[in-house]
């Protein structure tokens, strides 16, 4: 559940169970959003405090931590570019570094289908392996458990991971303010479209492969380069516009955004054209956005560019109007509001 986290003040009561298994069912977007605020929030909120972030941070024994943890399903388990194992590395240690964080220690959790085969549960494992080693953490404990055939679509992962805060003030949503630019890491749209290529044998004349990436160095190097961040968000499930919703709404501001601006690779483009989807909605595996003053900008470009020449200013926040939170996408034929998804595009894609 690393869209934001569900430790937070109190809230409305629990929906009814019928309710419940309705919003379940529908996966992501504002359905997610509204069984958080439902269910989890009342049931497990401890304190004042607002988590809306990819994971939660703490100080323990004098030491700032972060903490977050993460499930996978992801169909197929291999694809272009990455599969549920590095995906799963990846993924925690990637909202480790949106909290301003420095990975450090993750655990796994398998739950395997029986009858899953022994060869592809080590090659899943190796990649797991190999992911930590690309990403300087240690794997430290985990736990496995074998349901029955037919019970578990092969193989589930979780992980979880522990990271030491680096970054000297809170990277947080609640810091977005008017005037901060808003900036993109890379393109966007690679992962979901090469996990619906592969599950659907969609053929492209290029292949596309994910862009799932390990994002701590980069992170990294935004702060020993002394940027001022306010705000990282990665841009996994339901994509770049339910990121920045999220933060717009967490912050209480207006985002407007430059259409021309986000890099979207042609492939991407004219897939997500021919299947009725739009790019801004589909998910990443190695992109985030920063939030910073815009007399930053520049230099945060500057090093984003060291790992991907993609990397540029999409956007601006504004102060909000009649109390109403929004991001706005501004193109040549004007502006339209970006809603958040009653549910997935696309499901089982991490």
């Amino acid at each position: 559940m690393s869209e934001s986290s569900f430790l937070s003040a109190s809230c409305p009561m629990p929906a009814s169970s019928k309710d419940v298994v309705e919003l379940a069912h529908g996966g992501g977007g504002r359905l997610t959003r509204e069984l958080i605020e439902r269910l989890f929030r009342p049931a497990f909120a401890t304190c004042d405090e607002d988590f809306t972030h990819d994971g939660a941070t703490f100080d323990a024994g004098g030491a700032r931590l972060a903490f977050t943890t993460d499930s996978y399903v992801v169909r197929p388990l291999f694809f272009p570019g990455g599969d549920i194992g590095s995906l799963a590395v990846n993924g925690t240690v990637n909202d480790l570094a949106m909290c301003g964080a420095e990975p450090r220690y993750l655990s796994v959790g398998l739950v395997i289908e029986e009858g899953f085969a022994l060869a592809t549960l080590q090659r899943v494992v190796e990649s797991m392996r190999a992911a930590a080693l690309a990403a300087n953490v240690r794997i430290v404990t985990g736990d496995t458990k074998v349901v029955e055939r037919g019970k578990g679509d092969g193989l589930y992962v979780n992980t979880s991971g522990v990271g030491l805060i680096r970054a000297p003030a809170p990277v947080v949503p609640q810091r977005v303010r008017a005037g901060d630019a808003v900036i993109l890491s890379g393109d966007i749209g690679r992962h979901g479209i090469a996990i619906l290529a592969v599950r659907e044998g969609l053929g492209f004349e290029t292949e596309l492969a994910s862009d799932c990436a390990p994002l701590a160095a980069t992170v990294l190097a935004l702060i020993d380069a002394g940027v001022e961040l306010h705000c990282l968000r990665d841009l996994t499930r339901g994509g770049l516009a339910t990121g920045l919703i999220e933060i717009a709404d967490a912050a209480n501001v207006v985002i407007d955004l430059a259409e021309a601006a986000i890099p979207v690779l042609d492939p991407v483009r004219g897939a997500c054209e021919l299947l009725g989807l739009d790019p801004l909605y589909v998910a990443n595996e190695g992109r985030f956005v920063a939030f910073t003053p815009a007399d930053e900008a520049s230099r945060t470009v500057d090093v984003l560019r060291r790992f991907d020449p993609r990397a540029t200013v999409i956007g601006r926040v504004e102060a909000v109007h009649n109390n109403r939170p929004a991001v706005r996408l501004n193109a040549l034929g004007g502006a339209r509001e970006l809603d958040m998804l009653s549910g997935e595009q696309l499901p089982r894609i991490c």
